[in-house]
């Protein structure tokens, strides 16, 4: 009987897609979807943050106390790996360069600490996936940015990108086993192709032209790092109508303090450009780094509400080991912190909800999952929407004129 194995991912969508690259080089054990009956558990972790930590080790104690064998692999493997290890928290740390190598390291009799390199590129790719509707493709791996808060280039490495054939022949793979929506992920999506001669537009031209592709969904983006060619692709119906742009603040002096490459004018800019094109519009932001004093944040609330953003991947600062920010003197109080915070996230609410209200195109949705007997899917501008249907809708694309507008998502019934 082989032994059970079950695989649990926290953080971003590039570890979505390395978890299921990670399975499809395991031979000799079961994958399991019941962690309660696994006798190994591998965990692909975050390091994004303090509470991505928090959550990596409150798991790991979960575990512990089942007497289940574990594997650390992911970001927090490079940040909080030899830590773990060292207090036999955990059995092996595995670093992103041996995917390729889980099977004979899940076979070892003694405790491990194997990273690697971050000079990595994978060569195989995810064809399919078991419990998704849409497909995860990674286009890069790593950053060149140096913000001053982020921990991730130190655990990612440096700015590479997968040959753009290879990912032209993955995404007609995954079409031909059943899949219409795609969603390109990596560390830094921008720098696509930026050190071969290419870009992240040039390679979306290519892409949306595949027969069988419906929708590509982008992620994160930087303002600094979009072309030419990525704007020629805008009015491409193929591409979501929805964009996350990643601002992270509206201040321009709290950018330079960030050491942030955009710049408050240019991105507002940017922004009103894709607004007019109908786009839905997220970014990420950081309240409360050092330095954010009441005149400076008033500055940066004012711009916020110029930006007419529709989602918000919003939190509060907290340092990082080894980063600039960690340093950083003039702190803000957390409680006030999370005010600002709040203040935000309500700003952004309404700003949705009248977005949603404005819409007079039907909307586009890939039925992702049943909860509850109500089916739930996103639509071509990222916007949550719940149906309710007799009909078995699963995995199927529909199209709709006729909806409710609630709070926070748009109903149906049909």
């Amino acid at each position: 009987m082989k032994e059970r194995i079950f695989f649990k991912t926290f953080g971003c969508r590039t570890n979505i897609y390395d978890t299921e690259l990670l399975k499809s080089y395991v031979k000799d054990y079961e994958i399991i979807d019941d962690e309660n009956l696994a006798h190994i558990v591998v965990i692909n972790s975050c390091t994004v943050t303090n509470g991505a930590d928090y959550d990596v080790k409150t798991y790991i104690n979960s575990l512990q106390k089942k007497g289940i064998k574990i594997i650390l692999t992911g970001c927090g493997a490079t940040s909080k790996g030899k830590e773990l290890l060292d207090k036999n928290k955990i059995f092996g740390v595995l670093g992103g360069s041996h995917k390729d190598k889980i099977n004979d390291f899940l076979k070892m009799q003694k405790s491990f600490y194997e990273l690697g390199n971050l000079n990595f590129i994978d060569e195989n790719r995810v064809e399919k996936y078991k419990n998704h509707t849409k497909a995860f493709v990674k286009i890069q791996e790593g950053c060149d940015f140096a913000c001053s808060y982020c921990i991730i280039p130190s655990v990612r490495g440096k700015s590479r990108s997968v040959k753009e054939e290879n990912l032209l022949n993955q995404v007609k793979t995954l079409v031909q086993n059943g899949f219409s929506e795609f969603v390109l992920t990596g560390t830094n999506i921008g720098s696509y192709g930026l050190k071969e001669g290419t870009s992240l537009g040039k390679l979306l031209q290519k892409m949306g032209q595949i027969s069988g592709v419906k929708r590509i969904r982008l992620g994160s983006l930087e303002p600094s790092q979009l072309d030419e060619s990525f704007f020629e692709i805008l009015d491409e119906n193929w591409l979501e109508r929805h964009l996350h742009i990643a601002l992270q603040h509206t201040s321009e002096k709290m950018l330079r303090i960030m050491r942030r490459k955009n710049r408050t004018d240019k991105d507002l800019e940017l922004f009103n450009i894709l607004e007019n094109k109908g786009f839905a519009l997220g970014t990420d932001f950081i309240v409360g780094h050092p330095g954010e004093e009441e005149e400076l944040w008033n500055e940066a609330l004012e711009n916020f509400k110029n930006f007419k953003l529709t989602h918000l991947h919003a939190f509060v600062f907290s340092p990082r080991e080894n980063t600039h920010s960690a340093t950083l003197e003039r702190k803000v109080n957390p409680i006030l912190a999370k005010e600002r915070l709040q203040i935000l996230k309500a700003i952004v609410e309404k700003n949705n909800y009248e977005f949603r209200k404005k819409q007079n195109v039907k909307l586009e949705i890939l039925v992702e999952n049943l909860k509850n007997g109500v089916y739930e899917g996103y639509d071509q501008f990222f916007n949550k929407i719940k149906i309710i249907s007799q009909k078995n809708l699963a995995r199927q694309w529909i199209s709709l004129d006729k909806y409710e507008v609630k709070d926070k998502f748009n109903q149906a019934i049909l």
